[in-house]
């Protein structure tokens, strides 16, 4: 597992969705050997749809499996509570994160709850949601729920 490479695919859809006008948080899910099963963004703003977090957008991609505990994923921000609750549900056993500085998000309880958290403090991400967020704090607030 190279946490640097799954991380950079959940970047390349970060990078899409902010190009697109959206919040920047790209995700993508792996299988153990490092399969990319699935890829998504955050693409509520694009959408319409408050569920489109990258997260969810990328696990759904990748379509039904037989069981999620040896499943990695990666993405570019700690995830929310949505999120978060998402990768507990369905047991995901690691979650490789590009930027918790911006956002903590649920990283503790996906620890206590067994998840194996990569913490890879990306500085691309850190900047890209920072700057995202100093840009368009309207869009922030709404996408963490302090409309």
């Amino acid at each position: 597992m190279d946490p640097r490479a799954m991380l950079a695919v959940a970047l390349e859809e970060a990078r899409t969705g902010l190009a697109e006008g959206g919040v920047p948080v790209g995700a993508a899910l792996f299988d153990a050997q490092g399969r990319l099963l699935g890829r998504g963004r955050n693409r509520r703003v694009q959408e319409g749809d408050p569920s489109i977090h990258g997260e969810t957008d990328a696990f759904r991609k990748a379509g039904r499996q037989r069981g999620y505990g040896d499943k990695v994923l990666a993405t570019t921000l700690a995830p929310c509570w949505y999120c978060s609750g998402l990768a507990r549900q369905f047991r995901i056993g690691t979650l490789v994160v590009g930027d918790s500085v911006n956002f903590r998000g649920g990283l503790d309880w996906l620890r206590e709850a067994g998840v194996h958290v990569v913490d890879v403090a990306s500085p691309e991400c850190i900047a890209m949601m920072r700057d995202f967020i100093a840009a368009r704090p309207d869009l922030w607030n709404e996408d963490i729920g302090e409309e």
